[in-house]
């Protein structure tokens, strides 16, 4: 077979399984490890099938899709754009506008899936020629999978049988979106009849109707790990895979804010060395020795005049080298020990939050007042009370400044932060739950200060005035929410 191939990535459906999601971005837009799914997409097909011209089937929030790839020179490929305008009739009707530009063989992979360690790069060499479709298979152990996709019937290296969403799984083959297509397709979706069940006429009773007028329909054997991303659980858990199996090549950069901290930025410094790649710290032109002692300790230091604590973070992050951003205090009231588990929730999280307020120590409940506890607990209330049409996450600590967010998610939610003060901390986890980013709270070890005074919460007026801050920045996110 010629490896002129062209591709063709269905990406016009409205993703309405995914809908807490999808409300504002295209399905094949949402991220998984830090990169759209579309893009993951191309990648397959330029680099392990060779295919260089792509359509992208458009539709519900085409314009998004088209000024993110925009002609694909940037990825290296050129893309082209064919907009369904009923994309309600389902895969098939969009497919079919797809016939004028494939006049010869093409490949289509799904827009909405995760492959990952695939064996693309056998797609053809695999397959011969002599075939009018090929569809990619994956054997699987649990075959409850398999109802949310299709099953195959296979025999003497044919598939003989489709159905989509099966009640009754046979056997343990997987269907994938992956396809391989002659331009019979086309002819052969014109006469397919819709199914009883969803009312549109299904690409899997398309390719059924060929095996069963004798077409030769071929079955790939994918390897690898793949998730069909249909939900919001099948979009976590395509997260956690990918985060989990590349997560000892990510690079951690702990962050830390810090005005006047000499008798305890070095103590922190220390903790935290051997355990994050690098340590920023973001002095706001302190008057004592704190920049030089983070130096000697081995921390990259930038100093500047910094509008606050929620300043000071932004511009650490902004600078920070690595994939995960740390943050903590300069006052040495959180450990490094546990860095650990919070690292290890990031695999599942796209934000991870301490919190102070679940542990019930006598020593931690000393230092963090009964008065601040409420507040605090409070204040997270509110926030779950007003964006409660969001299924996550449950809060009880807006103001723990101990937590972990990736890097690429940080840039998605930036440009929305406006914070100076410790008003940032309530304010990161709002756009995160705007921007459908996964936050969860764990318990974390709050200690005193080492030395000083707490410039937020030393006393009851402080402690009023950082309310009053937070509360009007919650009010003023969700008055922009309308």
């Amino acid at each position: 077979m010629s490896n002129k191939l062209i591709g063709v990535i269905p990406a016009a459906g409205r993703g309405v399984r995914l809908s807490s999601h999808t409300a504002k971005i295209s399905k094949s837009l949402l991220k998984i490890g830090g990169e759209p799914i579309i893009e993951r997409q191309i990648k397959v097909m330029r680099d392990k099938i060779g295919i260089k011209d792509i359509y992208i089937l458009v539709g519900y929030k085409s314009h998004q899709i088209t000024d993110y790839l925009k002609d694909g020179s940037a990825l290296g490929v050129s893309i082209k754009y064919i907009t369904i305008n009923n994309v309600d009739k389902g895969l098939a009707y969009g497919l079919l506008e797809a016939e004028r530009y494939a006049q010869d063989t093409f490949c289509m992979i799904l827009g909405d899936e995760l492959y990952y360690n695939s064996n693309h790069q056998e797609l053809l060499s695999s397959i011969g020629n002599d075939f009018s479709a090929v569809c990619a298979i994956k054997e699987v152990k649990h075959t409850h999978i398999i109802r949310k996709n299709y099953s195959v019937d296979i025999e003497n290296n044919l598939i003989t049988r489709l159905i989509e969403k099966p009640d009754v799984v046979k056997n343990h083959y997987l269907g994938c979106g992956t396809y391989i297509f002659k331009p019979q397709i086309f002819n052969y979706i014109k006469i397919t009849p819709p199914s009883q069940t969803s009312g549109r006429v299904e690409l899997t009773d398309v390719i059924n109707l060929m095996a069963n007028k004798g077409e030769k329909i071929r079955p790939f054997m994918l390897k690898g790990d793949y998730i069909n991303v249909n939900n919001a659980d099948d979009y976590n858990a395509a997260n956690y895979m990918l985060r989990s199996m590349e997560f000892a090549n990510k690079r951690i950069s702990l962050i830390i804010p810090a005005y006047n901290e000499e008798l305890s930025i070095g103590y922190v410094i220390d903790d935290f060395k051997d355990k994050v790649d690098e340590i920023v710290v973001v002095n706001n032109n302190s008057k004592d020795n704190t920049e030089r002692i983070a130096k000697d300790k081995g921390a990259r230091v930038l100093t500047g005049n910094f509008g606050g604590y929620g300043d000071a973070l932004k511009f650490g992050m902004d600078n920070a080298k690595g994939d995960i951003f740390i943050l903590t205090e300069a006052d040495g009231s959180f450990y490094a020990r546990d860095l650990g588990k919070m690292l290890e929730y990031l695999k599942d999280a796209d934000m991870v939050l301490g919190t102070r307020t679940t542990k019930q120590l006598i020593e931690q409940a000393a230092n963090m007042n009964f008065l601040l506890r409420c507040g605090n607990v409070f204040v997270a209330k509110i926030i779950e009370l007003l964006w409660l049409y969001r299924y996550e996450p449950r809060l009880t600590d807006v103001g723990c400044t101990y937590r972990g967010i990736w890097k690429s998610v940080y840039y998605d939610i930036k440009d929305s932060l406006t914070g100076k003060g410790p008003e940032f901390s309530p304010e990161m986890i709002i756009e995160a739950i705007k921007h459908n980013k996964r936050t969860i709270e764990i318990p974390i070890t709050y200690t005193g200060r080492i030395g000083g005074e707490s410039k937020f919460s030393k006393n009851l007026f402080h402690n009023a005035k950082t309310a009053i801050k937070m509360l009007r920045l919650i009010l003023r996110k969700k008055f922009l929410d309308f």
